[in-house]
């Protein structure tokens, strides 16, 4: 069976089910039923998903909601009410607008009113979003450091690691502007296992070293990164009024899916490990796993990894991958894939990644591209737009990683 605009439009809806599962609206009002909170109460929210928490925040804290400061990526604002601070960050790496974001966010903190309990609301995004520096490290560069990172091929545990190594508000570090108030904290994670250190870069959280030792790590990050105070540890008295709790991961995106593509009349076959490390490792792994098994839809979640050429072009790990797989899947006429964002984004683009076929390489040559060109300089997102294959969802009020859902017939 070929696939055709049918195929294609129930794929789509699987994937938009996993998403409605972890919006950051409909999660925080369903862990306010559960908790309801007493009192009056600011909120602090930093992400991606940010607004979209808020909302929920709104609806769950009623009247006792007071001061709010939201940081969030560019585009992914909701509607602000009076009296509440909304500001944009950079992402994906961190500009003047993150550090303004960082100065924002002390004084907000400094000006609470003393007892004031503290609601925070952490997702994806959070580690460029906003940064505090330390004396001898400068906007230039913190931005030099991320792009650095961000074209690594690191994981995101490592990463983190290196994002602690220069700030004063990542891994615990902000629990120190608080005070003894009391504080709550709302996680929506976008990291394999769920770390609540990772996510963010924990700033509420003790989370490990300073220094990172990362090996092949350039000696002029790690001398950037002495640059900051130790980070404090799971002792430190300053993070024990800290309350924190998961409402959202891949996990539940992933179960949703499922239960979608099973109402829709389709064997299901979920494979429950998170997928992470090298796209084209993955991409031959996943493929076989497949093309060996039944027919029915496979769902996977998790995270590539990309290391890319200088001046890459234009795309993400989502629209990589799925060129990857697109190549190998040429001529193949039963399968159809999705790879793409929960975020509604992939990498520095608004695209949050792709639907392709056994003909997406085929119709990308009739407009004259390469995959093997576009791979080898990073440019999947322009061959995937030739070839009519393209996501766009716009911002979704998530961030819960990635999801890959194949459908053999």
């Amino acid at each position: 069976m070929t696939p055709n605009l049918t195929h294609r439009r129930k794929l789509l809806e699987i994937y938009q089910a996993a998403l409605q599962a972890v919006v950051g609206d409909r999660v925080v009002t369903a862990w306010f039923k559960e908790h309801p909170l007493e009192g009056e109460w600011a909120v602090l929210a930093i992400g991606k998903a940010a607004g979209a928490m808020v909302q929920g925040a709104r609806a769950g804290l009623g009247e006792g909601l007071r001061e709010v400061l939201v940081i969030t990526k560019a585009g992914h604002s909701c509607l602000a009410r009076p009296g509440e601070s909304w500001l944009e960050g950079g992402h994906p790496v961190p500009d003047v607008r993150s550090l303004a974001a960082g100065s924002a966010l002390l004084d907000f903190l400094e000006h609470l009113p003393e007892g004031r309990s503290l609601l925070v609301l952490l997702s994806g995004g959070a580690s460029a979003l906003v940064e505090v520096l330390p004396d001898g490290v400068d906007g230039g560069q913190l931005a030099e450091v991320n792009a650095w990172l961000l074209a690594s091929g690191l994981d995101i545990a490592a990463i983190n690691q290196v994002r602690k190594g220069l700030s004063l508000i990542k891994g615990g570090r902000l629990a120190s502007y608080l005070g003894q108030r009391s504080c709550v904290q709302l996680l929506i994670s976008d990291v394999p296992g769920d770390d609540p250190r990772l996510i963010g870069s924990a700033p509420l959280l003790a989370s490990g070293q300073t220094a990172p030792a990362l090996p092949g790590l350039p000696e002029w990050i790690t001398r950037i990164c002495q640059q900051a105070p130790p980070l404090p540890d799971d002792k430190d008295p300053g993070l024990a009024h800290i309350e924190s709790h998961l409402i959202a991961n891949n996990r539940m995106a992933c179960e949703a899916a499922a239960n979608r593509a099973a109402a829709l009349g389709l064997a299901v076959y979920w494979d429950q490990r998170v997928y992470e490390g090298d796209v084209v490792q993955l991409a031959d792994e996943i493929l076989a796993t497949v093309r060996d098994g039944p027919p029915g839809v496979y769902i996977r979640g998790g995270e590539a990894t990309v290391r890319l050429p200088p001046n890459p072009g234009r795309g993400g790990r989502n629209q990589h991958l799925v060129l990857l797989m697109a190549q190998r899947l040429a001529g193949v006429d039963n399968i159809l894939l999705l790879v793409a964002g929960t975020d509604g984004s992939d990498g520095p683009t608004s695209d949050a990644g792709a639907i392709v076929d056994g003909q997406t390489v085929l119709r990308a040559e009739q407009e004259g591209f390469s995959a093997s060109w576009a791979l080898a300089h990073a440019d999947a997102g322009r061959l995937l737009e030739a070839s009519g294959d393209l996501i766009a969802t716009g911002p979704s009020g998530s961030n819960v990683m990635d999801l890959l859902i194949m459908w053999k017939f």
